[in-house]
């Protein structure tokens, strides 16, 4: 294994987490390997921006309003009729989709219709929905 100059910091400091690992039975760091696992993660804006991405998720009810949009395009009304929530509540609930870019809508009239943003959202939607049924 050669060591560059440049990462002899870095060398050092995976050698000495390397000390205090706990694996059992003991293994060799292999420096490479994690210099270029290194450059996979993700930076520290990304990754608070899709924090907050997913804890948006983490609401019952806009996972209820994501469900029936993955199906159709809908108003207001319709669905708060189809979730058994108030016009109110829906309505703040779409603001946040919105502020999140999760979904769009278009007027026709006075009904402002939703949808959802893009096929991303949807994809997404759909995947966790086909893991949570598999390991049901």
């Amino acid at each position: 294994m050669s060591i560059q100059p440049s990462f002899n910091g870095v060398v050092t400091n995976l050698v000495q987490q390397q000390e205090s690992l706990t694996c059992h039975p003991p293994h060799a760091v292999e420096i490479e390997d994690v210099q270029d696992l290194q450059q996979e993660i993700i930076n520290t804006d990304k990754a608070q921006r899709m924090a907050e991405f997913f804890s948006l998720l983490g609401d019952a009810n806009r996972l209820r309003i994501v469900s029936i949009l993955a199906v159709k395009e809908l108003c207001v009304c319709d669905l708060a009729v189809a979730l058994e929530m108030s016009e109110s509540a829906v309505s703040h609930q779409m603001r946040v989709l919105r502020t999140m870019r999760l979904v769009s809508y278009r007027k026709q009239g006075r009904n402002v219709f939703y949808r959802l943003l893009d096929h991303h959202v949807l994809e997404l939607y759909r995947s966790v929905a086909e893991h949570l049924d598999e390991t049901a």
